[in-house]
């Protein structure tokens, strides 16, 4: 049996896991990111949680093929630097080489929405697929694209980014600095700032009263009132729907995908969520006419699908 380490470097978690070739995860490690601190100290933690990663496998390093990176932000893939991410606060760290000071095995960056789709490509909701692309709506919109089999970062490592194409132009401001993206509606923190809204204007309505007995709004809300027969709450999910809808149905025109995975917390939703945006994007797909159209799905993987695909960056980059 082949072993591999895959490291999931998030703004708030530090995980590794220890991946089988048969892509079970077989023992973990986490510690929390802290930012913002200096850049060598979160890289010696994480060559450090792929270490305890590995004796809690009970196995020693020499066990391990190679060693895999998921992080935000622009990761180049061939000089190991990680040459921005605005969360982490990183520009140009050369975070293979910190970790293989610590750690000697080859070891391999990618961005981390790219891991977590490759996660799903090769032991997920993509498995068996050619061409796949993962959309993960969390706090922002993150996206992964395969093609042929091979991870798709673009000529300078940038690619993918799909939560920052636009789908309502002079829309809600984005934090990447356009209006009316895709992430800015179809995030969960867009989600969120729609119910907002909508309880500043309607302040009898079963939202507001949920958001005053809990003392916040989640991405839960609106969905969770809607269930409970707010009006205003169902307005709410028609219209993050629709957005949602309309992004998928952009990203399918231009990659025609065998498979289109969803993933993060909202998608926890199920069918109240998957069904509806189905039905709008088969109405507005370009091929709607086709025999073969893209199959739209919930990701299987969560939060492993990152270690998993950063497990076998070493197998992407053959």
């Amino acid at each position: 049996m082949k072993y591999y380490v895959g490291i999931d470097l998030g703004g708030t978690n530090i995980v590794a896991g220890v991946v089988d070739e048969e892509y079970n995860i077989i023992a973990k490690a986490s510690t929390k990111t802290n930012c913002p601190r200096p850049e060598k100290e979160i890289a010696d933690d994480m060559a450090r949680m792929a270490l305890e990663a590995v004796k809690n496998a009970n196995l020693t390093i020499d066990d391990i093929e190679w060693v895999g990176v998921g992080t935000p932000g622009i990761a180049n893939s061939e000089t190991g630097i990680i040459e921005y991410s605005n969360n982490l606060g990183f520009n140009n760290t050369p975070m293979v080489k910190y970790i293989q000071e610590k750690i000697d095995k080859p070891v391999f960056i990618e961005n981390d929405a790219n891991a977590a789709a490759y996660g799903e490509f090769v032991a997920g909701a993509a498995k068996g697929s050619k061409n796949a692309v993962c959309i993960t709506l969390g706090t922002g919109v993150g996206g992964g694209i395969i093609i042929d089999g091979k991870i798709y970062s673009g000529s300078n490592f940038a690619g993918a980014e799909i939560g920052h194409t636009v789908v309502h132009v002079d829309g809600a401001q984005c934090s990447c600095g356009r209006k009316g993206c895709f992430e800015a509606y179809s995030s969960a923190t867009g989600l969120i700032r729609m119910t907002n809204e909508a309880i500043a204007e309607h302040k009898d309505s079963i939202m507001a009263k949920s958001a005053e007995e809990k003392g916040k709004v989640t991405a839960r809300t609106s969905f969770d009132c809607m269930r409970a027969g707010d009006k205003y709450a169902k307005a709410v999910v028609d219209k993050y729907i629709k957005y949602l809808a309309a992004g998928i149905t952009n990203t399918i025109n231009i990659f025609q995908p065998d498979v289109l995975c969803i993933g993060g917390g909202v998608c926890n939703e199920g069918d109240p969520l998957l069904l509806p945006v189905k039905a709008l994007v088969k109405e507005e797909v370009y091929t709607r006419n086709s025999d073969k159209n893209t199959e739209i799905v919930i990701a299987k993987l969560g939060n492993d699908a990152g270690i998993i695909g950063a497990a076998f960056l070493g197998r992407a980059n053959q």
